[in-house]
């Protein structure tokens, strides 16, 4: 079992969603090695996932596991305010 599991919510193929999820595998990759899951769901293709999980904003990365979970809304091209919004701020300076 991977040690992270990531939901990542987008609306659409649009220039943000695309931003985020390029920005969100590079951060993966970069930080999380090959311990993570992750997950996008499109809310117009997948809307009852969305509401299972309360999204109000796209594009959304939902932290699963570990618990507790987390929430970061936005392109996540911050990558600091990324990492500790995951709780990885240990891995900022490594």
């Amino acid at each position: 079992m991977k040690k992270y599991l990531l939901k990542l919510y987008v609306t659409g193929k649009t220039p943000r969603s695309e931003k985020a999820i390029i920005n969100l595998k590079r951060i993966c990759r970069d930080y999380l090695n090959e311990e993570y899951e992750l997950q996008v769901i499109d809310v117009i293709e997948n809307p009852q996932y969305a509401e299972e999980d309360k999204i109000l904003a796209t594009p959304t990365l939902i932290r699963v596991l570990p618990p507790p979970i987390r929430r970061i809304i936005g392109d996540l091209s911050e990558k600091d305010k990324v990492l500790i919004g995951l709780d990885l701020e240990k891995m900022l300076h490594s």
